[in-house]
């Protein structure tokens, strides 16, 4: 069998370990990046190095955003700040927005509850969202955690303490009653929203229904 050279192995291991890269299409891919012009490399090089400095969380829904400002959604004025989506991921959040059809703003909890692997309330962005909900006067929640055992856990604990909205604990604290919704059906068992086409999105986010 013929030897790699140790750089190039080293590149197509690194390249392997990216998700959907298996080791054939990481070989290819570090043989194509070769006979690419060394001008065009590093044009990639710096678009990779630019993205992880300057690319991170929306401040405000935790969304993709870039140095540090509002995300495009955020920046909208046109969204509809009454309605806010619930989202696991900010992958989850880029196929809704494919899937088109949804006007309001997002909120990325940065994952869903699993007690089994060590991910608590805490360790979510389930206070921000409290915390928005309340300032920004939402009155529509609507609860796109994925359609997996830990998606569903989610939506039925953030269902317990939007409901909890409207007996506050603290007597200063008005009552906020906020309608709560769940994407419809239309997304099979178990389905990944990033994985989803578009028609199957729109049409759950179109047929939601209350929760």
């Amino acid at each position: 069998m013929l030897a790699l050279p140790p750089v190039l192995s080293d590149l197509i291991q690194r390249l392997s370990s990216l998700p959907g890269i298996g080791p054939k299409a990481a070989e290819r891919l570090g043989l194509a990046l070769l006979r690419r012009d060394l001008h065009e490399v590093q044009a990639l090089a710096d678009a990779l190095l630019a993205c992880r400095e300057r690319v991170g969380d929306c401040p405000r829904c935790g969304c993709l955003s870039q140095d540090g400002e509002l995300c495009a959604v955020c920046a909208d004025g046109f969204r509809d700040g009454r309605l806010l989506c619930v989202v696991e991921t900010a992958l989850d959040a880029i196929a809704l927005e494919r899937g088109g059809g949804f006007k309001g703003r997002y909120h990325v909890l940065g994952g869903a509850l699993s007690p089994l692997r060590g991910v608590l309330p805490e360790d979510l962005r389930i206070a921000q969202l409290l915390a928005r909900i309340r300032e920004e006067s939402t009155q529509e929640v609507v609860l796109a955690t994925n359609a997996s055992p830990d998606g569903e856990a989610t939506a039925l604990y953030l269902k317990q303490e939007l409901l909890a909205l409207a007996q506050p604990e603290d007597a200063l604290q008005a009552p906020l009653f906020v309608r709560i919704t769940r994407l419809a059906r239309g997304l099979p068992s178990g389905a990944q929203l990033d994985y989803a086409d578009a028609a199957t999105l729109h049409s759950a986010l179109e047929h939601r229904t209350d929760f």
